[in-house]
């Protein structure tokens, strides 16, 4: 089972609002999940970007890849750096 942590998109048409969490990538985007680690409004300006640290460090330490959007989430969040120190 590949774990992966992605976005699962809620809200009204043209107005999104994302969820972060953290799911099996063979099931739907908006579907079933494990864990909730966070949230991300991007119609808030500026962006707004939730993210409980403690989970989300403890998955990425499990070994849990993160898509592309949420990496650059992570990055702003600076969550990804202190995976990276930690790492090395």
């Amino acid at each position: 089972m590949a774990v992966k942590i992605r976005l699962a998109r809620g809200g009204a048409k043209k107005k999104p609002y994302y969820q972060i969490v953290i799911a099996d990538e063979r099931c739907r985007r908006d579907g079933r999940f494990i864990e909730k680690v966070g949230s991300y409004d991007p119609n808030q300006n500026p962006a707004m970007i939730k993210l409980e640290e403690t989970k989300a460090l403890e998955w990425l330490n499990k070994g849990v890849q993160p898509t592309d959007t949420v990496r650059q989430l992570l990055k702003k969040a600076g969550i990804w750096q202190k995976f990276v120190s930690k790492a090395a």
